[in-house]
């Protein structure tokens, strides 16, 4: 039994590697496009990619390091002791000690929905925080899912991953920015080719923006599935974690969107995105899958447990 709760999910970590093979490459090409493109217009191309690569390690640097006290700060969620809140670490002590993996610091954060993040570049600098309406709408079984769910997110460094996906695209974003200030500002050469030259940066750029966006996305649902996939397998109770999504789901669609925007920002942290609809086409530009994506492959992990335990299966 225990060979199957730990089973790797082999599909969703060769999708995820794949995802980021092309990120890299994408970045790769990019590079040797501006290298050429500022060769053509005598732009210092050097000297521009190593400043935005030292402005987007930066922004990666406090991204990674300080992204538990920026979200705390941002949903105005409060650490909790053991003795304040005994019910919800004793949850975590328990799945903590499922996992084997060092605990998080614990808080708790105010209305208006049900949600749960977790974020931090490692366990030792992590938080796992609850919505006070998370902790009151469902039962213990459900709230186990969801900090498994989120907990998994911690243990598998998923905050670091997508930070080193998102990099690449900050620093392309960066390297077409100072590359037109340098020559709007005297870095260049100006003659006939610069308004073409320009425009192919900015039409370069553009694309690479466009496909990097789309890859961290998927890259972002992949982990998603990944981290439910994890939770069902470690607590064993796929059905828990179902009624919870649905729980969830169905508290967020009651919410006015005009009360989730703020939320929205975060929906990259949250264990369901405040959009308050299932998407269309929008999917394709969600961190999350759909909640009927999810909710299948809750169902087929449990029918994956129950062959498990049939004697003479599994």
């Amino acid at each position: 039994m225990a060979r199957t709760r730990y089973a790797p999910d082999r599909g969703l970590t060769a999708r995820m590697t794949l995802t980021m093979f092309l990120l890299g490459l994408v970045f790769v090409a990019f590079i040797a496009l501006i290298i050429g493109i500022m060769t053509a217009a005598h732009v210092s191309a050097a000297a521009i990619i190593v400043i935005a690569v030292l402005f987007g390690g930066g922004s990666a640097f406090v991204s990674l390091f300080f992204s538990d006290k920026i979200a705390l700060a941002a949903a105005g969620a409060r650490e909790v002791s053991p003795q304040e809140a005994p019910e919800l670490h004793g949850v975590v002590d328990r799945l903590c000690a499922l996992a084997d993996m060092e605990k998080p610091r614990v808080a708790i954060a105010p209305g208006p929905m049900m949600n749960a993040f977790a974020t931090g570049r490692n366990s030792k600098n992590s938080v796992l925080c609850v919505t006070t309406p998370l902790l009151q709408g469902l039962n213990q079984a459900e709230l186990e899912g969801v900090l498994a769910h989120e907990l998994s997110h911690v243990a598998h460094k998923d905050v670091a991953v997508i930070t080193i996906a998102s990099f690449l695209g900050v620093i392309a974003g960066l390297i077409v920015r100072f590359a037109f200030y340098s020559q709007l500002f005297g870095g260049g050469r100006r003659d006939q080719n610069t308004a073409a030259v320009f425009a192919a940066v900015m039409g370069v750029s553009a694309a690479v923006y466009a496909i990097s966006f789309l890859l961290i996305r998927a890259l972002s649902r992949y982990r998603e599935l990944a981290a439910d996939r994890a939770a069902a397998l470690l607590t064993g109770r796929p059905s828990a974690l179902a009624s919870a999504l649905t729980k969830v789901s169905g508290d967020i669609a009651r919410i006015p969107t005009k009360d989730l925007r703020t939320a929205q920002a975060f929906n990259a942290f949250y264990f369901t995105p405040a959009t308050g609809k299932e998407p269309g086409i929008e999917r394709f530009f969600s961190t999350h899958p759909s909640l009927e994506q999810r909710l299948d492959q809750l169902g087929r992990i449990s029918a994956e447990l129950v062959e498990a335990a049939t004697p003479g299966k599994g």
